[in-house]
């Protein structure tokens, strides 16, 4: 649904994936808010709000999956250390897809050869697209909010997505928009032709989980 389509609150939620209106702000009104609006947030308030359809929509992360994130993005700066193939950012890691569309993936990885002339970009959202992203799900995004999500990235030109489910222990990996693999805690996932040799031991990963049995 585009902007012009999407003239009540209610058109606008179901066009954003059905997400709570807790999430969504209202100053700048929805459909006229700028990616100035996102670094200024982010900046002078500390949250983070990604760009969709000129409106901000909070970006909701929980501590357990803060947690996860972080062991991920830390695994794979270890591999980066000596595979130097690029660089990988966090959640607040926002970047320009297309148009006015700002997403801050949970986890991303971006190659050398995607950098602008090669180089770490300066501007506070550069324009530039992941060759690899992992979200980690919170409670309230929704089937469809990551659908709509899993789409733009793919649209936009990443090569390989996860979506972590903690709830679950599971991971869905997508290698295109609709090309969709579940992968239990038992599993042992890898970077594939993005990350050359990159492991990621499921049950390794959700036992952060769990209180250690020795404490």
């Amino acid at each position: 649904m585009s902007i012009a389509v999407a003239t009540t609150l209610e058109e606008r939620l179901q066009d954003l994936g059905n997400i709570p209106a807790s999430r969504i702000r209202t100053n700048p009104a929805p459909g006229t808010a700028t990616i100035e609006d996102v670094t200024y947030l982010r900046d002078t308030e500390r949250r983070l709000y990604e760009l969709i359809d000129g409106t901000l929509v909070e970006k909701s992360m929980g501590w357990q999956e803060s947690l996860l994130a972080g062991i991920l993005l830390q695994w794979l700066n270890n591999y980066l250390d000596s595979n130097r193939i690029g660089v990988a950012t966090g959640a607040d890691g926002m970047t320009r897809l297309f148009g006015d569309t700002v997403r801050g993936p949970d986890v991303a990885f971006v190659a050398w050869n995607r950098l602008p002339d090669g180089r770490i970009p300066a501007a506070p959202i550069p324009d530039l697209v992941p060759n690899f992203v992992i979200e980690v799900l919170s409670s309230s995004n929704t089937y469809a909010e990551m659908s709509r999500k899993r789409r733009e990235y793919f649209y936009a030109g990443v090569e390989l997505l996860w979506m972590v489910e903690h709830r679950t222990r599971t991971v869905t990996v997508f290698r295109t928009a609709q090309d969709a693999t579940v992968y239990k805690d038992e599993a042992v996932l890898d970077g594939g032709q993005v990350l050359p040799g990159w492991r990621v031991d499921l049950n390794e990963l959700f036992s952060r989980l769990d209180m250690p049995n020795d404490r």
